[in-house]
């Protein structure tokens, strides 16, 4: 069994592969369980470690600290879609290719990713530490962006200042798509769904020309 973007399934990985998926994603779920019951703050990695039966050292193993495990819902989304950040098709305007590609990350994520997501994007907004290591991921994601434009384009981004604004409106549109969605699930006390998130990204894509354009109406 396959993915739908042709990778292979968990199932379908070695078994080395699958235990240590297994592992990764007991880590994740374990830690986000934690900090949302008893606050990022007040969880230790030995605690979590000892929760997760695992040790230490196996943590690092798949975790850079404990910032990175809580932003793994995050992390997986991310790292997907720069992963997919190659094979620019011609006379297609990248704007559009770089939503098309976010959006299939999106639909790939596990069954489970869009609660989980939206539970992690809770807790970074009520904790520094993870806000700074948001903030620490988007710039990293930023310049994948900026790096995979220049190699399609054949240009330095300092020349050609284009690719640089691409990519930060890429992510401006997926943050506000993301802050749209998570708004949204919040009212209607919904736990988080990947369509759902899907539409209110292409919805802030999709706005970025009439911000460009945009003008100050005549006074009445």
């Amino acid at each position: 069994m396959t993915t739908r973007s042709g990778e292979p399934a968990g199932e379908d990985l070695p078994l080395r592969e699958r235990k240590k998926l297994r592992t990764r994603r007991a880590l994740a779920d374990t830690a986000l369980q934690l900090f949302l019951r008893h606050g990022y703050e007040h969880v230790t990695l030995d605690q979590l470690t000892e929760q997760a039966q695992v040790s230490v050292r196996t943590f690092f193993r798949y975790y850079a600290s404990k910032a990175d495990v809580a932003m793994a819902a995050e992390g997986e989304l991310w790292g997907d879609y720069a992963g997919r950040l190659t094979g620019f098709v011609p006379g297609t305007p990248v704007l559009a290719q770089l939503r098309d590609r976010y959006v299939r990350s999106v639909r790939e994520m596990p069954e489970d990713w869009a609660e989980r997501y939206l539970a992690t994007r809770g807790l970074a907004a009520r904790t520094p530490a993870l806000r700074d290591q948001h903030t620490d991921s988007t710039d990293r994601l930023r310049e994948q962006i900026v790096t995979a434009l220049e190699e399609a384009f054949g240009t330095d981004s300092r020349q050609d200042v284009r690719l640089r604004l691409a990519s930060d409106m890429t992510l401006s549109a997926v943050r506000y798509g993301s802050k749209n969605w998570i708004r949204a699930n919040r009212a209607a006390e919904r736990t988080g769904d990947s369509e759902t998130l899907v539409k209110e990204l292409v919805s802030a894509f999709d706005a970025l020309p009439g911000a460009v354009a945009l003008t100050p109406p005549h006074p009445v």
